[in-house]
């Protein structure tokens, strides 16, 4: 066997090494390279500016973060049918370029009012506020756009054994994004950080091109040409085509009702740790850094957790074991920070519960609607995720803010019976879901 031959077969040993780990098929491994380097420019980009936008809560004042989540719900509401009429009107592949190019815009547009309001000596207080506001409402549609134009590209079988190594690139994107901040922020100042993070979502551009490109070439391809006849070619509907289900309907309104749990458990620990690092670090720069350090140690074990440990955790502990985990660490936690509610504490606390909820409960809350049928998982799933998300963001900050009279150890004492309700639900949902999955998907 010559040289040439021994290299070849070399190389066809590790394509298949690679194909039985990752289940990628010889010719999807460009697809699936340029699907994993698209959501990494994604979330790098959202994760390089989420750092600088926690610090600029602390610039518009932290008693106001009821006010910003107010406001990003209000622009969702705002946002939401706009983004669906162009999506009812145009493909994917049509409008998805355009879609980046405007946010690439609005980044470059908040780093020249930054520079000038700096240069000038200009108070930031109401740019802080409209950015904090704007890179909420980013980063819903950004990774909704993307995840909608993975399901146009790729069959359900692929799906299945794609997705995983595709989610894979978002988790590293997030753990580089804070990193590369962290690492910059206090050299170059935070408003600079904004054309980095335009240039990495440019990047992204060019991956949706590559890939229509590749899809053009895969067209007479049975897979694709089937999944090109059976997936929409555009989006449409709404988010709240689903509220009747949720209302109406005891295993999603149980899914509604742990994620108001959850989301009055973070909004104490964000709105609080906001007030902590305002009081322990001083500089917007400085204290960038320091959420860029706390968002790159959750992402870092995010990952770990969604690639090599929830699989396990299901499958030993259940769906609803796996959801208790969460609730369960809080009863913990916020039992501490009632005893001693220092900053070490509640940063702790929040990389703990975030790190959880990204690499457990996140991957196995979107399990509950496997069992569901199809109309339920697009119109009751996407009311969840965004009208019962965004809208318990507003309540339950305006709630933690009318009592802050009680004080932090207050807050956190009320926070733990909170936590064993939410756990209670979760063991609920794990049953109700188990029951689901014996059965035919035929109801919502």
């Amino acid at each position: 066997m010559d040289s040439n031959e021994e290299n070849n077969t070399h190389k066809a040993g590790i394509v298949r090494l690679v194909s039985r780990t990752l289940g990628i098929e010889p010719g999807e491994f460009v697809a699936v390279a340029w699907s994993f380097t698209y959501f990494f420019c994604i979330l790098s980009s959202y994760y390089m500016l989420r750092s600088v936008r926690e610090t600029m809560a602390i610039v518009s004042g932290v008693r106001n973060i009821p006010w910003l989540f107010t406001g990003t719900f209000v622009l969702m509401l705002i946002v939401t049918p706009i983004f669906g009429w162009i999506t009812s009107k145009y493909p994917r592949r049509v409008f998805l370029p355009w879609i980046y190019y405007f946010f690439i815009a609005n980044i470059l547009l908040f780093y020249g009012v930054f520079t000038y309001a700096q240069s000038n000596g200009f108070d930031q207080v109401w740019i802080s506020r409209a950015f904090f506001v704007w890179l909420s409402v980013f980063n819903l549609f950004v990774v909704s756009v993307f995840w909608s134009f993975m399901a146009d590209i790729y069959s359900r079988k692929q799906s299945r054994r794609l997705f995983g190594v595709i989610s894979a690139g978002g988790s590293t994107g997030a753990l580089v994004g804070p990193i590369v901040t962290s690492l910059l922020v206090t050299r170059i100042g935070f408003q600079n950080l904004l054309p980095i993070s335009a240039a990495i979502l440019m990047l992204a551009v060019y991956c949706v091109f590559k890939l229509r490109s590749w899809v053009r070439q895969q067209n007479e391809a049975r897979e694709v040409g089937q999944a090109a006849a059976t997936q929409p070619a555009v989006i449409g509907g709404s988010a709240w085509a689903g509220a009747k289900m949720v209302l109406t309907t005891p295993y999603f309104a149980a899914i509604a009702f742990a994620l108001a749990c959850a989301n009055f458990l973070g909004g104490a620990t964000y709105m609080y740790m906001a007030e902590l690092v305002s009081i322990t670090f001083d500089g917007t720069d400085r204290q960038t850094q320091v959420f860029a350090i706390m968002d790159a140690m959750i992402n870092a074990l995010s990952f770990v957790g969604q690639l090599l440990l929830v699989k396990h955790s299901v499958r030993k502990l259940g769906v609803g074991g796996t959801l208790a985990l969460l609730p369960v660490i809080s009863v913990v936690g916020f039992t501490l920070l009632a005893i001693n509610p220092t900053f070490i504490i509640i940063a702790g606390l929040q990389v703990l519960r975030r790190s959880l909820g990204f690499g457990f409960s996140k991957p196995t809350n979107d399990m509950l609607f496997a069992v569901v049928s199809k109309e339920a998982k697009y119109k009751a799933k996407n009311f969840i995720d965004t009208a019962v998300y965004r809208g318990w963001d507003v309540v339950s900050t305006w709630t933690i803010r009318s009592i802050s009279g009680i004080g932090l150890s207050g807050i956190a004492l009320l926070c733990v019976p909170i936590a064993v309700i939410w756990s209670i639900a979760v063991l609920w949902i794990g049953k109700e879901y188990k029951r689901r999955d014996l059965e035919p998907i035929s109801h919502a």
